[in-house]
């Protein structure tokens, strides 16, 4: 029997980058409550510990085969940036590069870190794809340009396309938690990259994403 990859999935929300790997052994790390038990109801099989998913990162990153990370985007965001008039100034959060850094010279593994595009120059060079920024220590070498997360449509679009029906899930924002949701088809792709996984091909990829 093949032995299933060590996966560690930080800032999990309810899984939209996880949903289409096979082959796992997922770990994954979210602080919110509700959303984690949302997770939960749809991975029952992972590990799912509800903690600050930066500190868990520093503490537990040598147990892990592969790293995810797609850390709060909020404060490097330009539309949050350009909407100066109902949003308050606030400092970018640097937790972002000091988990880079951190998996660029610490873990011996393969990592990914996801992010939006931010108001700024990024500070260390990234991969793009769309409108969204890949940090990782291994190539993706086609430069799709589609979301990494598609914000537009209704709660029930977007549960559609995700494929995450939330319509007995409670005590969540479901707008807010599909919008932060990885696109699962991308979120495959981008785990397909690092050679840890062979079951999806490109062109069912590109041909996925083409009749979105």
């Amino acid at each position: 029997m093949e032995k299933k990859i060590k996966v560690l999935n930080l800032y999990a929300g309810v899984g939209g980058n996880r949903k289409l790997w096979e082959n796992v052994e997922v770990t994954a790390i979210e602080y919110d409550e509700n959303i984690a038990a949302t997770y939960k109801h749809f991975f029952p099989n992972d590990e799912v510990i509800v903690c600050d998913a930066h500190k868990y990162l520093v503490e537990h990153y040598k147990e892990f085969d592969f790293i995810w990370a797609s850390p709060p985007c909020q404060s490097h965001s330009r539309i949050r940036f350009m909407n100066q008039t109902q949003n308050k100034p606030i400092y970018p959060d640097m937790k972002l590069y000091q988990e880079i850094l951190f998996l660029k010279h610490y873990f011996k593994g393969l990592w990914v870190v996801e992010n939006v595009k931010g108001f700024y120059e990024p500070l260390i060079v990234p991969q793009t794809i769309g409108s969204h920024y890949y940090w990782s220590n291994y190539k993706i070498p086609v430069k799709i340009e589609r979301e990494s997360r598609k914000h537009n449509g209704t709660i029930a679009e977007k549960e559609k396309r995700k494929g995450f029906d939330l319509s007995n899930i409670n005590g969540i924002d479901k707008q807010q938690v599909l919008r932060n949701c990885v696109e699962p088809e991308m979120g495959l792709y981008v785990f397909e990259c690092s050679g840890k996984q062979k079951q999806y091909s490109l062109n069912n990829f590109k041909k996925q994403m083409d009749n979105d």
